[in-house]
Order: structure tokens, then sequence, then C-alpha cells
């Protein structure tokens, strides 16, 4: 499991989605997990970096789901129209 760092806005978004890809290889098995558990501040950029990790995983052949997902994080996905590309665990 890939685990979201505490704070995700604009000045860590290249950082936190190296460190995704990165451990992409490392993830067994076709389904990889992200835990947004210890997420607290973020904005539309933390939609941005999981939006661009799913992309790498599909590339990789590998789906994408997340793990408590902190509810405005998934109502800030749903009001953008990509609640369903995110599905929660």
């Amino acid at each position: 499991m890939l685990v979201l760092p505490s704070e995700l806005i604009h000045a860590q978004a290249n950082a936190c989605l190296q460190m995704l890809v990165q451990g992409l290889p490392s993830q067994p098995g076709t389904a990889v997990v992200v835990d947004a558990a210890g997420l607290q501040r973020f904005d539309s950029s933390a939609l941005a970096v999981l939006l661009e990790f799913r992309r790498d995983c599909l590339a990789a052949g590998k789906s994408l789901s997340i793990s408590a997902m902190p509810a405005r994080l998934r109502d800030l996905a749903g009001l953008y129209g990509i609640g369903e590309l995110l599905p929660a665990v």
C-alpha cells in the first residue's frame, strides 16, 4: 500500500506524484491501493496527483483504489465529476 502525506497542495504535487510512481513497481498484483488516511491539508492538486497516478497504474496494467479518502476530498472529486475514477476500498 502506498501512503499519501499529511499535506498535498500545489507545492507538493510533483514530489508526491514522483513518490507514488517510484513505489508503483513494488506493488504486488494488479490492484494498487493508496492510503489517504493521513491526508489533512489538501487542495484540488491532490485530485490531479491521484488522476495522473491512476493513468500510470493503468499503463502498468494495474487498477487504483483509494483507502480512507477524507470526506472533503471525496466531495471535491464529486464536484468535479471524477469520483468514479477514484474508487474507495
